[in-house]
């Protein structure tokens, strides 16, 4: 880089950093002052940040945008006063409830703090086990989105068609794999930074914890002491987690994740924009441009973390299920979360038209039609295929004659291909898959540990910076 263009960019920065700092509040200055000090002092001193590397999770929501931001301007302060600042790395999980709109948030946010040729920040996405540059016009990857969907599937039918589990338990479960990766790539980093609180960090650890009791696998005495050991206890939690659910069809990941043997240092924002009205703050509002996505994954409410699917499920849970409507079944589901919804979403869900994008939507995310949906929620295949008759009579009367064969395909002995066929056309999942079902029992009390559980978003790894849990 000539000295000219260095000179021409350390002024874009400072501008940048002025136009940052013009819309923080007084309260605000000092949050970054104080992050400022954290870093310098987790570094090792002003002369050490230089080689400093920080860590932050971005899942494009108003936690992490503001966080981002946050650390943005304390890069660009210790800039302006030392001849070096620290280095700066940014990750997305990209999983497969992912929208574009909100990887286009993502990118808008990373031009409005300049960070896209600032050859002090990296800007990485995870996909499908993969560490790539972040691009937002990448087509998601065809193999990840159908190992999300049949990932979705399996959970969905052991969960006894639990909405929750369905949609949230496989992307809550990737978040081991993904910490582990963008630690360690390419020489790793220093620290990780993280706006997410630690109530919700702890629920979430106790959620995964839960999970893995449920599936066998041996509990740990106690929590890691470092954050890599904990990043290696997630991701071996969630592998365990898998191979009870998938038994004798389980398959070893082929670029597995590997621990760093460095130890991570945690630099929490949480009590620093504790008292900060994230709705409000013009600097997340009209600097960085931030706007919910409607039809995005909140991580931090499992309850309605993909809104539009959600109401779905459950005009299709009440629809054949429960005597009801589609109409009522979203109706009820509005009414407990309607000040989480958009209003957009709200003036629409229930209708025709709802209906249809909702259909859509879940085609273009899942790869799954109606009949499938209504398929997993009856979960007809597991125990020894015990709710068979009823999801038949309800769904399908015109099978009802062949349930004896059915029962024998699931069983694996020889039967009509047609039968074949049609179990996974109506399921979604191929055969070895539902003949697996087939001899499992539903998880238990899985979906109501999710359904307690705040589970916190994208930087959800740290329980109560381990220190103080």
């Amino acid at each position: 880089m000539s000295t000219i263009h260095e000179q021409a960019m350390t002024y874009v920065y400072q501008q940048v950093l002025q136009r940052l700092i013009g819309h923080f509040t007084r309260e605000e200055r000092t949050a970054l002052q104080l992050l400022v000090q954290r870093i310098i002092v987790a570094a090792g001193g002003m002369e050490q940040v230089g080689g400093y590397k920080v860590l932050v999770a971005h899942g494009g929501g108003e936690v992490s945008s503001y966080t981002l931001a946050l650390l943005r301007a304390a890069q660009l302060t210790i800039a302006g006063r030392a001849p070096r600042t620290f280095h700066l790395r940014v990750a997305t999980l990209r999983h497969g409830g992912m929208t574009e709109s909100t990887l286009d948030g993502i990118n808008q946010g990373y031009g409005r703090l300049f960070l896209h040729d600032d050859p002090r920040v990296e800007l990485l996405m995870v996909e499908n086990q993969e560490v790539l540059p972040f691009n937002h016009l990448r087509p998601a990857s065809i193999a990840g989105r159908q190992i999300s969907q049949r990932n979705s599937l399996m959970l969905g039918h052991l969960s006894s068609g639990d909405c929750r589990a369905t949609l949230c338990s496989d992307t809550y479960l990737a978040l081991g794999d993904f910490y582990q990766r963008v630690t360690c790539w390419q020489g790793g980093v220093h620290a990780l930074v993280s706006g997410d609180s630690p109530r919700k960090q702890s629920h979430f650890l106790a959620w995964l914890k839960n999970m893995a009791h449920g599936a066998g696998i041996a509990m740990p005495d106690a929590w890691p002491s470092s954050l890599t050991g904990l990043f290696a206890q997630m991701n071996d939690w969630s592998t365990g987690y898998y191979r009870d659910v998938y038994g004798e069809h389980y398959v070893e990941s082929a670029n597995p994740s590997k621990a760093s043997h460095r130890h991570l240092a945690y630099i929490s924002v949480a009590d620093l924009i504790d008292d900060i009205d994230l709705r409000t703050s013009t600097m997340l509002t009209e600097f960085m441009a931030f706007a919910h996505d409607p039809m995005g994954f909140h991580f931090s409410h499992p309850g309605y973390s993909s809104p539009r699917l959600m109401a779905h499920l459950r005009g299709l849970q009440a629809e054949c299920l429960r005597d009801l409507t589609y109409e009522e079944g979203v109706q009820g589901f509005i009414q407990r979360s309607a000040r989480y919804l958009p209003e957009a979403f709200l003036a629409q869900a229930g209708t025709r038209e709802g209906r249809m994008e909702s259909s859509a939507c879940a085609q273009q995310f899942f790869g799954l039609d109606e009949t499938q949906l209504i398929c997993l929620l009856f979960s007809p295949f597991i125990h020894h295929g015990e709710r068979l008759e009823g999801y038949l009579r309800q769904c399908h009367p015109g099978m009802l004659v062949a349930l004896p064969e059915l029962h024998k395909v699931l069983q694996g002995q020889p039967c009509a291909d047609m039968l074949q066929q049609w179990a996974t056309d109506t399921s979604g999942l191929p055969l070895p898959l539902l003949q697996h079902l087939y001899r499992k029992r539903p998880s238990g009390n899985a979906s109501n540990k999710l359904r307690s559980a705040g589970i916190s978003a994208h930087g959800s790894a740290q329980a109560c910076q381990l220190s103080g849990r």
